[in-house]
């Protein structure tokens, strides 16, 4: 297998998170918690009711503080710290647990919840508790134009070009707990093919179309620190 590659880079999707406790974004209802995507994860959706959506928001918020990272988070950091390439770790998950376990070389696509983005002056802040209308930013100290700082369906995710150099100069190129059907990541794996990179998956499942090399398949837990051991030891 071509694990010699001097440069590694990494997709997390939801199911990476899920063994921490966090729900994935949508189950087989199509609900994300109970709510419908369309009402807290658009930008008509927080215009037509911002109250619900700052709720939403903060109730993620306050379920990180009762979360940990679990195996697969620890053993990524370990890849980064000790792979004598690059490790480039690209998540669509808007918590932190791969910077707790001790990633660095994190791009958050989707943005992150313990975030928030003004609309007035266009700055992005940390942000811990609570966020309402109310809420003033703490660069332009206006009220009123604070928002989650997340990606929502309609708006272009953070990052893009440094992502789109990282997969063109990739040797492999990893996918884990993720369903491969949200765009634009679920193309990453064909930015990969064509710059021949070894493609492996790391999820539950196998996910459709036959686009990767390699698949191991079973809980986060288990199939990533599995294979990072592999990688680690050649």
């Amino acid at each position: 297998m071509p694990y010699d590659f001097p440069s590694i880079v990494i997709l997390t999707g939801a199911g990476i998170s899920a063994e921490s406790g966090l729900q994935t974004f949508r189950g087989d209802t199509g609900l994300w918690e109970d709510h419908r995507v369309e009402d807290v994860a658009t930008v008509q959706g927080f215009h037509r009711n911002p109250s619900l959506v700052y709720e939403f928001y903060n109730a993620r918020r306050r379920q990180l503080q009762d979360v940990t990272p679990n195996g697969a988070h620890d053993a990524l950091a370990q890849l980064e710290a000790e792979y004598p390439g690059s490790v480039t770790l690209i998540t669509q998950n808007i918590d932190d647990l791969h910077e707790r376990a001790g990633s660095q070389n994190v791009v958050h696509m989707h943005g992150q919840a313990s975030s928030a983005l003004c609309s007035h002056c266009g700055a992005r802040c940390s942000w811990k508790g609570d966020m309402k209308e109310s809420s003033l930013c703490s660069h332009c100290q206006r009220a009123g134009g604070l928002r989650p700082d997340i990606v929502w369906f309609g708006e272009i995710p953070y990052e893009m070009e440094r992502i789109e150099k990282a997969l063109e100069a990739c040797g492999i190129f990893v996918s884990i707990g993720t369903s491969g059907n949200v765009y634009p990541a679920a193309g990453f794996v064909n930015l990969a093919r064509q710059v021949g990179a070894h493609r492996v998956e790391l999820n539950l499942e196998a996910t459709s179309g036959g686009a990767f090399d390699e698949g191991h398949y079973g809980l986060a837990t288990q199939v990533v620190p599995s294979w990072v051991k592999k990688v680690l030891s050649r």
